[in-house]
């Protein structure tokens, strides 16, 4: 009888062993894969697709986008796909279908992106459109607001110079709604807070070249110019250059619009010119990670986030700073 009983307690205790290792597989499964979180939670797939420009406005879109996706690296799996044009844009798009993804954040900048963004809505992924427009109701959109851009600017103006004086309009018809809704929202403002500010418009593009060649054929035509209103920070830094160039100390104000970090760092270094900035900035593309992510866990979310409008100039130019974006 002792024989039997030590025969059974050695069986036992080498038993012990395949029995713990057994029950901790068992816990263990289906955990620390890719697609769960630090706290074994789901992690979601979101695809993210953006132009590929190196540099300017559209690249830093690519850049903030995939920044605040590594943030919520422990909810999320991310894919940053960019293309040149829009069936490059599609067939990346297919991808990241492919690779499972359950939201896109989208800046489909190009004509015809409709209808492949309308069959990942009917497969199921939610989509989140940055600044751009697509005629569909599912489609989710973030952008900032052009029109209070307008009316942030002739505020500015009037604190810095008054409720007279001589201001310049640098619209951008070849823009469209852009110029048009940032139009809108000055000349609506400044006639009701200072209908007797004298306005002159004229026609520029957004780019520091044209800003620079149509400001000195502006400079010459006008003999005081108290404030510019321009929409756009490129086009302001060509008129700033300008106005260095002729010698001129008349004009007190010049607006921009976007948020460019060269422009920043021009602000101080001009003393006797405030140099300001309407935000629309291409950080706002975070906005947009962030409403994918809420409505893949089931949060309320407006099918339209309007970002409001940010004023930069020397008091608070250092808030903005980033060494590292592209734009």
């Amino acid at each position: 009888m002792k024989k039997a009983f030590y025969l059974f307690m050695l069986l036992v205790l080498c038993l012990i062993p395949v029995l713990s290792a057994c029950n901790s597989e068992k816990t263990n499964e289906g955990g620390g894969t890719d697609s769960e979180g630090d706290s074994g939670d789901k992690k979601y797939k979101v695809g993210i697709l953006a132009p590929a420009v190196t540099h300017g406005w559209v690249a830093a879109v690519a850049y903030h986008a995939e920044a605040r996706a590594k943030e919520l690296n422990s909810e999320i799996d991310y894919q940053i796909q960019t293309s040149t044009n829009a069936e490059e844009m599609t067939s990346q798009l297919d991808d990241l279908m492919t690779w499972g993804a359950e939201a896109i954040v989208a800046f489909p900048q190009w004509e015809g992106m409709e209808v492949p963004i309308q069959k990942a809505i009917d497969e199921g992924i939610k989509v989140v459109n940055f600044d751009i427009v697509i005629d569909s109701d599912d489609v989710y959109r973030v952008a900032g607001d052009n029109e209070d851009m307008g009316i942030q600017g002739a505020k500015y103006i009037v604190d810095k110079i008054g409720t007279e004086g001589n201001v310049v309009i640098l619209e951008v018809p070849s823009s469209g709604s852009v110029s048009e809704l940032r139009g809108k929202g000055f000349t609506d403002t400044m006639k009701e807070i200072a209908p007797n500010m004298e306005l002159h418009t004229y026609a520029t593009q957004f780019t520091r070249e044209d800003g620079l060649k149509d400001f000195a054929d502006i400079l010459t035509s006008l003999n005081k110019i108290d404030a510019v209103y321009s929409m756009d920070d490129e086009t302001s830094i060509g008129v700033l250059q300008a106005i260095k160039e002729s010698g001129r100390t008349d004009i007190k104000v010049v607006t921009g619009g976007g948020g460019m970090q060269e422009y920043f760092n021009m602000m101080p270094e001009n003393e006797d010119i405030w140099i300001q900035s309407a935000l629309y900035s291409p950080a706002m593309v975070k906005d947009a990670v962030d409403v994918a992510l809420k409505v893949l866990k089931g949060e309320g979310v407006d099918k339209e986030t309007i970002i409001p409008t940010t004023i930069v100039d020397r008091d608070n130019y250092e808030e903005f700073i980033d060494a590292n974006s592209p734009y």
